[in-house]
């Protein structure tokens, strides 16, 4: 090797060493200027972003169902709220009708006390009174109406018996049985032809 070998490849090793001192020169600058790191330093930054924007959007898919859950389970509260107010509402009209069935029923069952204290008889379900007065047909008819009822249809045998042990055994009573309309034309005072003779 010869000194002119020498000296080229001091001057290889100087620059080399050079570019090195310069690099790290530059790199102390970047660093305490606080400029922006190139492509080459950012990998890692990266990945920190990508993985932000994913929690970021995660976060308001998360916010939109909870939002939309939200949103379903008052719409099915209020429906519900309406149903019970339709159902309750009902049930109102409903106590309301029986209130007043129930007291109809008390003013009937008080009207019917009331006749039995003073001699009405019942028989299938239908109320009798044999009057001890001495009356025409039409004014039988004019008393029995004022009571709010009427001279008796007998449909049945058995009711004819019955108002026949009610009697006394008298066959003196009037019936509401009347040719009025038609003569020889008999009809019960509720419009109904007679059935049997």
């Amino acid at each position: 090797m010869d000194s002119e070998d020498r000296i080229e490849r001091i001057v290889d090793i100087y620059i080399s060493a050079e570019a090195v001192r310069e690099m790290k020169f530059k790199k102390d600058t970047d660093f305490n200027t606080a400029k922006p790191q190139t492509s080459q330093h950012t990998g890692s930054d990266g990945v920190k972003i990508r993985s932000s924007r994913a929690a970021g959007v995660c976060l308001v898919l998360l916010c939109v169902l909870l939002l939309t859950a939200v949103i379903v389970l008052c719409v099915l509260i209020y429906t519900k709220s309406t149903n019970y107010t339709q159902e309750r509402q009902q049930l109102l009209t409903k106590i309301t009708n029986l209130t007043e069935e129930r007291d109809q029923l008390k003013s009937e069952r008080n009207e019917l006390q009331k006749r039995l204290a003073d001699g009405w008889k019942c028989h299938q379900s239908s109320l009798y009174l044999i009057s001890s007065e001495k009356k025409s047909w039409t004014e039988s008819r004019r008393y029995c109406r004022e009571r709010a009822a009427d001279l008796i249809i007998i449909n049945n045998t058995e009711e004819q018996d019955f108002v026949k042990i009610i009697s006394g055994g008298s066959e003196l009573f009037w019936i509401g049985l009347t040719d009025i309309e038609v003569e020889d034309r008999w009809r019960w005072v509720d419009g109904s032809s007679i059935t049997s003779g």
